[in-house]
């Protein structure tokens, strides 16, 4: 045997034996890439209000079915196996029907989106409740409570509806007391940062395809404002949005944690004018704050909207048959479009892709 093929043999030995070790490590790498997390917190809009059953219509509809083809595969809607949603008492794979009971919401474009350009796997985490606003119930800790006669006029009220009711109904129920009062406020935010917890900590019995890998804080998407728009709320919009990024940053221990904000858009092709102006204004001025430059992005919703949807809208009654095909809620809710709730997630993930430094 000669020194060269000798050298041969124990070069393509060794060669062997790196590619052994290199396919165990590389499986071994990928499950320790972390999980990316992105939260998507607000009301009954981040809920999701586009029907199921129109989505299916318009996915099977000539003029419409392209828009919904890649979320779609043989017929049916893609189930992914690399993002995953948590919503209140639902979980798995992200799929249509992650709104809403029979309804889908941002959701689902916006994990689409995000798990076509991420190599880690993605969980959405919805901690969403229809009604809530940000001056009461997502009220951030930092803001501290409204002024005392703020507080005065709500138990006042308060105690009021229930002595009509006690009367009324012939009922004994006691009278809400001041520290009742004070518990109401920020008591979504707690909520909300229990949910996320809660999810984290049971994540391995939620998806098993999960099991073991460790997780990353990577976004959050706010969707909110309507219940913003009374009693003065508004006022206060841009102080509490501030401390609510702030303190969503503290508690989840991500400094600078990508922050996209889905401007109230119910308006449509019409100007917002009064209150939801303010909103907006308020919303889109998160931008600007000075530590929130580069790290914060507000989306305009209204410039997404279905036209089809709008045009048809003021006289659905009548047309109820095309209706259905078209749109599916009231103004409030977006229509109910299953269009401008995609698009809106498809913007949201580009946003937040911009934010990441991946767009």
């Amino acid at each position: 045997m000669t020194h060269t093929w000798r050298a041969s043999i124990v070069r393509r030995f060794v060669g062997l034996i790196i590619m052994v070790v290199l396919a165990c490590i590389a499986p071994t790498r990928a499950a320790e890439e972390p999980v990316q997390v992105f939260i998507l917190a607000g009301q009954s809009n981040m809920e999701g209000k586009a029907p199921n059953d129109l989505f299916n219509a318009q996915a099977a509809a000539p003029e419409t079915a392209s828009f919904f083809e890649h979320l779609r595969r043989d017929g049916q809607w893609i189930q992914r196996d690399d993002v995953f949603i948590k919503f209140l008492d639902r979980h798995g794979p992200l799929t249509l029907g992650y709104g809403s009971p029979g309804r889908t919401g941002m959701e689902l474009e916006f994990g689409f989106v995000m798990g076509d350009h991420l190599d880690a796997p993605v969980l959405l985490i919805k901690p969403a409740w229809g009604g809530h606003s940000l001056y009461k119930n997502f009220r951030p800790p930092s803001a501290g409570l409204p002024a005392e006669a703020t507080l005065q006029k709500d138990l006042e009220d308060a105690q009021k509806r229930v002595k009509n009711d006690n009367e009324k109904n012939k009922k004994q129920k006691p009278l809400p007391t001041m520290d009742e009062i004070k518990a109401a406020y920020g008591q979504s935010y707690r909520n909300m940062m229990a949910e996320v917890k809660d999810t984290l900590d049971h994540r391995d019995e939620l998806f098993p395809q999960l099991k073991g890998r460790p997780v990353k804080f990577a976004g959050f998407v706010w969707f909110q404002g309507w219940n913003d728009q009374y009693g003065g709320a508004e006022k206060e919009y841009a102080s509490n949005m501030e401390h609510f990024i702030r303190d969503v940053r503290k508690d989840l221990n991500a400094p600078n944690l990508p922050f996209v904000i889905d401007m109230m858009g119910q308006n449509g092709s019409n100007e917002a004018k009064g209150p939801m102006k303010e909103i907006q204004d308020a919303q889109a001025s998160m931008e600007k704050v000075p530590d929130f430059v580069g790290n914060v992005k507000a989306v305009r919703t209204d410039v997404l909207v279905d036209k089809a949807a709008e045009e048809l809208y003021p006289h659905w009654k009548e047309n109820f048959e095309k209706w259905k095909v078209t749109g599916g809620d009231r103004g409030y809710h977006y229509l109910g479009s299953a269009i401008w709730y995609t698009r809106i997630g498809r913007a949201s993930a580009e946003a937040m892709l911009e934010l990441m430094g991946r767009k």
